[in-house]
């Protein structure tokens, strides 16, 4: 199948199927969807509806039952894990729920933590973490550590460790589930001035009505399975 340079990622009769004691639970069933480079895209849908599972099969931390699934023009759903790894650090940034910043390192260091392993010279990590801390409001907060940064400004050092290393695209888990409403929409103005300006390509999982608002795209999932594909101008 021919994979268009305008493609973020595509999927492709997607199943999968979680073996649990003695029962099987069809997490994502035949789920086929294209994300174009540059959208703002929201999975919707509530706890069980498999849009977690979905973006986790679409940034390769997860693999198909069934169905082949492609990032950046290659197919992730035929890697090896080394392969699946090189292409999580060189394609795909995540936004957890979580932050998941390691507490040892300053809000400077962990942004540019994934560059240090692709192997970008330290002038030059320097240099675009230190300018999306500018776009991002977290100008003079570079030397603090996650212990010393409230929740939104950890999240916003989390978008900027995610967008720095310049991916295919950024796949966010619920993002703004553990932030006050105020944190929350100040977050998703950084990530839509990312997206419109610098034409990151973020997809969200997500039931906030909030991000569902902002999104140029609503994909709703009810029970493994795409149940409405709203495009918005």
């Amino acid at each position: 199948m021919a994979v268009r340079d305008t493609e973020a990622a595509r999927t492709d009769g997607v199943w999968k199927v979680f073996e649990q004691e003695a029962e099987s639970v069809q997490a994502v069933r035949d789920v086929s969807l294209t994300i174009e480079r540059g959208e703002f895209t929201a999975l919707a849908g509530p706890s069980g509806s498999g849009k977690t599972t979905l973006l986790n099969l679409i940034g390769g931390l997860t693999r198909p039952t069934q169905g082949r699934v492609w990032v950046a023009g290659r197919e992730v759903s035929r890697m090896s894990n080394q392969e699946l790894a090189r292409l999580r650090l060189e394609e795909v940034g995540f936004v957890f729920q979580a932050y998941n910043l390691l507490p040892v390192l300053t809000a400077l260091e962990n942004a540019e933590f994934p560059m240090l392993l692709q192997g970008v010279d330290a002038e030059e990590r320097q240099a675009r973490v230190r300018g999306l801390f500018a776009r991002t409001g977290m100008e003079g907060l570079e030397d603090r550590r996650p212990g010393k940064l409230s929740g939104g400004q950890q999240q916003r050092v989390a978008v900027v460790r995610a967008v720095a290393s310049r991916p295919a695209l950024v796949l966010a888990d619920e993002p703004t589930a553990n932030l006050d409403s105020v944190t929350s929409e100040a977050l998703l103005d950084v990530m839509g001035e990312l997206n419109r300006d610098l034409g990151v390509t973020f997809v969200f999982a997500t039931h906030d009505s909030r991000v569902m608002e902002r999104s140029r795209r609503v994909v709703r999932m009810v029970d493994g399975t795409v149940r409405d594909d709203e495009h918005r101008s």
